[in-house]
């Protein structure tokens, strides 16, 4: 028999040929030798007897066999996000199965859920969602796109069909399957990459062995689910890089949800009030629904106000903090006074990004990396957040020896602490991924929710999806500091990031307000946010897009290669960038240059990125890469 191995060792592209001494059918699972181990794999084929001698199948599992719809999927990814055969069948499969398997319970009728009554906008998206095939759901923060997800999965399991929930952040399943909860009972299962091993494989094998319709809400890993008939994929916040896999197999959730939609006959809809450039592009180019969302779900008896803009180089505003203006601070304390949450914004994590010495100039960078090391004052740390190198914050200069030791470019940290200084009697939590699994938003969001937190510091973390009842106040520290990055989706992520942490605000539950701070105070991509201005910016965005010939308007390949010296990197790059100059003519490249991080972990990186009008001729170059060289195809930044 063929069989797929779901072990990372394989690196092969065909399957494996095992011995049984009766046919099994496709998608039949077994346990078979592979090297010194036995791991779990998949049936896909019969095969011819071999002339040489082959193993033979350890154990077939009594467990129903895998669908086809996701046999399907895995031939479309081998072509589609080309990698080693044993990496692309892990996706489908767990590591190995239970012990000792949970009885499978039958979920109870599908309850009638008391909802509450659906605003005339969300009626009208309903009306426009109908049928298989992808669909944009545009639909302003707070406007009620979960609703939406509810009805729809409604539709679904009255047809016999479950659904997938797909939410870009571990840190937002605890909201949404409580949302779900509510309404769907046991049919709801959390599946993503925190849960603890033996969690998932239990719960992997209860999605295989159950003939019900359920609801799956997790992370893009969630497409690879077991179901047996799916009748709606959500991709919630659809615009987040978290959906694109940083690693073998480079897949995007919203590319695979909509071959897996596809598949099933399904509905797909991509959420977001801020859609990715490329997919509003995609969707309009095919004439498939883009449908907006306007309305505040919870009505308009709390109208939010524009919000406040403080220009960050105006330094009589900064009489109290250095990093908090004074209307902030006051803001925060009128916040407080009326038992209400205040949000405070930054997307840098730590203490203090870069530790210098004034007289010298002497900067603290990691020895492995070259990267500045971000202190952490917590710990009285320095930290590389790149290979985790650690060493101990100096108290003078090694160079010069001087005590002039400065912190400079704060983070969430510095933030915590300065807002526990003004504000001693707050309640005070920060989120963001330094977190310890005990800290994170995820095991502290019901607390969150009911307001039992007065001060919330964090980073992106907090600007996705989060729905927060007695939030009064959003303080933005620094508007900046994304828009100046030397990459194509700078200012898209600037536009998002900035759109989705404003929203937390204005969603009818109270007053609420925003303050901005800004170095960049007329910046058009910060103004287009604060407006809430989408046609503006989505038109200058494709203007700058298609002048510069970037997504949607070709397709990209980045390629890396890391040697021990620069000049070597430099070297290899210059003759693979010669050699695609020659054998693909009809392709850009450019480069080589210094990849964004040039040394990491002793290592120097130079990287070719690679532009073309078919995604062909990008696999063609990817199918014949020399030894050493690494690929992320389709990537969503440049650094």
């Amino acid at each position: 028999m063929e069989i797929l191995v779901g072990d990372a060792s394989y690196h092969g592209n065909e399957p494996l040929t095992y011995s049984t001494g009766t046919p099994l059918a496709s998608g039949t699972l077994a346990v078979v030798p592979l090297r010194r181990k036995e791991v779990l794999g998949v049936v896909v084929g019969q095969a011819q007897k071999p002339n040489f001698a082959v193993k033979p199948i350890a154990q077939v599992l009594k467990l129903p066999p895998l669908g086809a719809p996701l046999l399907s999927l895995l031939d479309w990814l081998r072509v589609y996000y080309p990698a080693p055969l044993g990496i692309l069948t892990q996706l489908l499969l767990p590591s190995q199965l239970p012990k000792r398997p949970d009885a499978v319970t039958v979920p109870p009728p599908l309850p009638h859920p008391d909802l509450p009554p659906l605003t005339a906008d969300q009626k009208a998206a309903l009306a426009a969602i109908n049928g298989p095939g992808m669909h944009l759901l545009h639909g302003e923060t707070g406007s009620g796109k979960t609703r939406i997800y509810i009805e729809l999965a409604l539709r679904s399991l009255a047809a016999g069909k479950s659904a997938i929930i797909l939410t870009p952040e571990i840190g937002l399943t605890s909201q949404l399957a409580q949302d779900f909860r509510a309404i769907f009972t046991d049919r709801v299962i959390v599946m993503h990459s925190q849960l603890s091993e033996a969690t998932r494989e239990r719960a992997w094998q209860q999605i295989l062995e159950q003939e019900a319709p359920l609801i799956i809400i997790g992370a893009r890993s969630a497409l690879f689910t077991p179901l047996r008939r799916v009748g709606l994929i959500v991709v919630d916040e659809s615009h987040e890089t978290a959906y694109k896999q940083d690693q073998s197999p480079y897949y995007h959730a919203s590319t695979v949800a909509a071959k897996l939609a596809s598949l099933h006959g399904a509905t797909l809809v991509l959420g977001s009030a801020t859609p990715l450039v490329t997919d509003y592009y995609v969707v309009g180019a095919k004439k498939r629904p883009i449908v907006r969302m306007l309305e505040a779900a919870k009505g308009n008896a709390f109208l939010p106000t524009p919000p406040q803009v403080v220009d960050l180089r105006k330094h009589d505003d900064f009489t109290k903090s250095s990093y908090l203006s004074n209307q902030l601070i006051a803001a925060i304390r009128q916040t407080l006074e009326q038992k209400e949450q205040s949000l405070l914004f930054l997307n840098r994590r730590g203490t203090a990004r870069v530790v210098f010495c004034e007289s010298c100039g002497w900067q603290a960078s990691c020895p492995h990396c070259d990267l500045p090391l971000v202190y952490h004052g917590d710990s009285h740390l320095m930290r590389c957040h790149t290979c985790d190198f650690i060493a101990t914050s100096p108290l003078s200069c090694p160079v010069c020896h001087s005590t002039a030791i400065v912190f400079k470019s704060i983070g969430t940290k510095a933030i915590a602490s300065e807002v526990a200084r003004l504000f001693p009697e707050a309640k005070i939590m920060r989120f963001d991924t330094d977190n310890k699994k005990s800290e994170r938003i995820e095991q502290h969001y019901d607390a969150v929710r009911a307001g039992d937190v007065d001060i919330i510091v964090g980073t992106q973390t907090l600007a996705k999806g989060l729905d927060l009842p007695k939030l009064g106040l959003v303080g933005v520290i620094i508007a900046d500091t994304s828009l100046y990055f030397p990459d194509f989706s700078a200012q898209e992520r600037t536009y998002q990031l900035l759109t989705q942490v404003l929203g937390r605000v204005g969603r009818g539950h109270r007053d609420s307000q925003a303050i901005v701070q800004t170095y960049s105070p007329d910046n058009p991509v910060l103004q287009a946010a604060l407006k809430k201005d989408w046609a503006t910016f989505y038109a200058n965005e494709m203007s700058e897009r298609q002048a510069f010939t970037f997504p949607p308007f070709c397709y990209l390949l980045k390629l890396t290669c890391k040697r021990s010296t620069s000049a070597s990197a430099e070297r290899t790059a210059t003759a693979l960038a010669v050699q695609l100059h020659k054998t693909f003519p009809r392709v850009a490249v450019d480069g080589p240059a210094p990849s964004f991080h040039e040394r990491v972990q002793n290592k120097f990186a130079w990287q070719l990125v690679i532009k073309a009008k078919r995604r062909g001729d990008l696999l063609d170059i990817i199918a014949g890469l020399p030894s050493g060289w690494s690929y992320d195809i389709d990537p969503m930044n440049l650094l």
